[in-house]
């Protein structure tokens, strides 16, 4: 009772028990049941594993590598984006550059990502540029970094418009690839002669008779060739095949073949005439009949040609004398006085023009506004065969039909003009196809005694 031991040794035991006493209360349970829960011995090691996958000590020493990664990552990325800024800096100083070409086709055709980058390089460039006072520049820099794609997007609308053509009579399913019939026509340099005031079946027979030892013949994809030339005005007789020869040109174009200098613009008079009565810009009408070019808000820095085809269809005043002059691309004014500044030099200097007309009709345009006059004379002899060869697909066929125009001089002689080959390709085929004698099973053509008179 009065050993120190004793007392020390009560007092550690009652100490314990209170221990024991604290942790008996927090429990739900009593404390034997929580002893022999397997539960209860497997939850601190659970936990404890649990704790060691979300320990932010590795995550530190994580931060501490990538930090010192990061400085090297961030010195190769500025290289490469002043690399790149560099390059981009270089192409536009080629495109504002006077040297360098109105249009040149896509280099290399952009990826999706690197055309993306290029926008917001564009975008940066731009923005900098206008903050330097120097907003005539980015937007010049503006048109012409869009003109690869508007060129793209016009070129592949006029190959599908100009690709296939319709001869004589359209018919659904008469189509046929321009490309594959196309025969060139004889054009040459200069006119024969003035306006010539008798009726066209007399013109005709008359231009096939003139001798061509002192004609200089041209190809259209050659016009143009003479720098010096703005304004071009080709004549011919009706049917002669003016228009199939400007659906050509602009396909050669479009598919890459010659003129790669330009945008070609081709407005037929047929069309401009619906527009007689209205007020707008030359870039209004621009963007009118080519929907793909609206992105262009300018074209003063670009190297264009306006194909007006069919003058003596026009159906607009023309007034060359009268009409107010107009210098500005965007100020609107009626599509007749557009045409007269246009054709005349005053709006759009640069732009070239070549125009078609009947010989009638051609006098509307002032001589002192048009640099070279050409006639489109139809097809030479070779030519007349070479288009029987590619209009009838069964050559033995084709063959025959020369052959009997050749037997008849007077035809033989009209189909100088494109139309009366088509015709008498048309006819003559049908014939063959109907044996010429019905019934005696005869075939070819009859003879001049034995002709019927309603097969020619």
């Amino acid at each position: 009772m009065t050993s120190n031991m004793s007392v020390s040794g009560k007092q550690d035991l009652k100490k314990d028990e209170r221990m024991m006493e604290g942790k008996r209360s927090d429990s739900p349970e009593p404390s034997c049941v929580s002893m022999k829960s397997d539960a209860s011995m497997k939850d601190p090691l659970y936990f404890r594993d649990r704790d060691s996958s979300t320990d932010v000590r590795p995550q530190k020493k994580k931060s501490n590598i990538s930090r010192n990664q990061l400085e090297s990552i961030f010195k190769e990325l500025e290289h490469k984006v002043i690399t790149l800024i560099k390059n981009e800096l270089k192409r536009y100083r080629k495109l504002l550059s006077p040297d360098y070409p109105a249009c040149t086709e896509r280099e290399v055709e952009d990826e999706e990502d690197l055309h993306s980058v290029r926008e917001g390089a564009l975008k940066i460039t731009l923005h900098v540029l206008k903050n330097m006072n120097h907003t005539d520049l980015a937007n010049t820099l503006h048109n012409k970094s869009l003109l690869p794609e508007c060129q793209e997007k016009l070129k592949f609308n006029m190959r599908e418009k100009c690709k296939r053509i319709n001869e004589g009579i359209s018919q659904h399913g008469s189509s046929a690839l321009l490309n594959e019939i196309y025969t060139e026509l004889y054009i040459t340099e200069g006119w024969s002669g003035d306006v010539n005031n008798e009726h066209e079946v007399r013109q005709i027979e008359t231009a096939s008779r003139r001798p061509a030892t002192q004609e200089t013949p041209i190809e259209c994809n050659d016009l143009f060739k003479d720098k010096s030339i703005r304004t071009v005005l080709t004549k011919g007789v009706a049917g002669i095949g003016k228009t199939v020869s400007v659906q050509k040109f602009i396909l050669d174009w479009a598919e890459g073949k010659a003129n790669q200098d330009v945008f070609m613009f081709p407005f037929p008079f047929r069309e401009l005439n619906l527009m007689k009565h209205q007020n707008l810009s030359l870039m209004n009408l621009l963007h009118h009949f080519f929907p793909e070019m609206r992105k262009l808000e300018l074209i003063d820095s670009y190297k264009v040609m306006f194909i007006f085809d069919g003058l003596d269809e026009c159906r607009l005043p023309l007034n060359f004398q009268n009409n107010e002059r107009l210098c500005d691309v965007t100020e609107s004014a009626s599509v007749d006085v557009l045409l007269t500044n246009l054709i005349k030099g005053n709006l759009l200097p640069s732009a070239l023009l070549w125009i078609t007309s009947r010989p009638g009709a051609a006098n509307q345009i002032p001589p002192e506004c048009v640099d070279q006059v050409t006639e489109v004379r139809g097809f030479s002899d070779p030519q007349k065969e070479e288009y029987f060869t590619k209009r009838i697909s069964d050559q033995s066929l084709a063959n025959k039909i020369i052959t009997h125009m050749k037997s008849s001089r007077s035809l033989y002689i009209m189909c100088h003009i494109p139309v009366f080959c088509w015709i008498s390709a048309t006819v003559l085929e049908r014939m063959l196809d109907q044996r010429a004698y019905p019934g005696t099973g005869k075939t070819g053509f009859p003879t001049a005694g034995e002709r019927k008179p309603d097969l020619l």
